[in-house]
């Protein structure tokens, strides 16, 4: 038997209960997830495309009991268009973007999937892509060029944020600051050092810089109150930075033993988890 790989969501009941469910994903391995925030499901997306897992709760008598199931019809549109390297939902779920590893940027509104954008890219690969918690803005950093900004009310591109010459842009979040005012942050590389940049989101110009690390930057999250910013590195090292002035309140070296793929914070902000590479089956 062969690698078998498959969606586990963990469930927590208003009752203190907690289970652990499962679904099958076949031999295809789940490369990006995206959790809709109000419970329409979670989107994976898988080498040939996406797919869409729902979650219901059966008639009978036990609380405990939950069901995951593949819709099929939801995302048509994503069944065939290969590997999307990011995707996301705005912060209301209203709108889906996903960018892929051909370079085609696609979102559309949610759940009807009408196009909203549609760019494709053949010379580049989208690498990640961030709401404005408005959703008036999605930012899309792709494997060369500038940062793109688009308008999501008129579907046009209303900024390009340019890299400083060896700069290699990776990561994208905004996030809202004391005074409701949003500010965008970029992660990149330039030469040995890892950087975060600060751009605002009037003029689109960049406002702050900082070296924060020498190793690859391999995940990026901001915290919900927009006071912390946290990096994972390709050494397996986490560190939380202020978003104010970008000093280092928190380092722990060689945290994991590998990659860390994904950070989030806790919705309380007061601090992070972090994910690893996907673990195989072997059957």
């Amino acid at each position: 038997m062969g690698e078998i790989y498959m969606l586990i969501c963990c469930c927590c009941f208003d009752d203190g209960g907690v289970q652990v469910f499962r679904l099958g994903t076949e031999e295809q391995v789940p490369y990006r997830m995206a959790v809709h925030p109000r419970g329409d499901g979670v989107l994976c997306a898988f080498p040939n495309g996406c797919r869409l897992v729902r979650w219901e709760s059966p008639e009978g008598d036990n609380p405990h009991s939950l069901v995951l199931r593949s819709d099929q019809e939801a995302l048509v549109k994503l069944n065939d268009v290969g590997l999307q390297l990011a995707v996301s939902f705005s912060g209301e779920g209203s709108i889906l973007a996903t960018g892929g590893e051909d370079g085609h940027l696609r979102v559309f509104k949610w759940p009807g999937m009408e196009t909203v954008i549609e760019e494709p890219d053949a010379e580049t690969s989208v690498k990640d892509l961030s709401f404005s918690s408005d959703e008036m803005f999605l930012v899309v950093n792709r494997s060369s060029g500038p940062s793109r900004v688009w308008d999501l009310k008129s579907s046009e591109a209303v900024a390009n944020l340019p890299r400083e010459q060896g700069e290699i842009f990776g990561f994208c979040r905004f996030s809202t600051k004391s005074d409701n005012s949003q500010i965008l942050f970029v992660t990149a590389m330039q030469g040995d050092y890892g950087k975060i940049i600060s751009w605002n989101t009037t003029s689109w110009t960049r406002i702050g810089s900082k070296k924060v690390t020498r190793d690859a930057i391999s995940a990026f999250s901001v915290s919900p109150d927009g006071t912390l910013l946290a990096i994972g590195t390709i050494e397996g090292s986490i560190s939380v930075l202020g978003s104010r002035d970008m000093r280092v309140v928190l380092t722990v070296k060689k945290a994991h033993l590998g990659i860390v793929t994904t950070l989030a914070f806790s919705q309380d902000s007061r601090g992070p988890c972090c994910r690893l590479p996907l673990t195989q089956l072997q059957g």
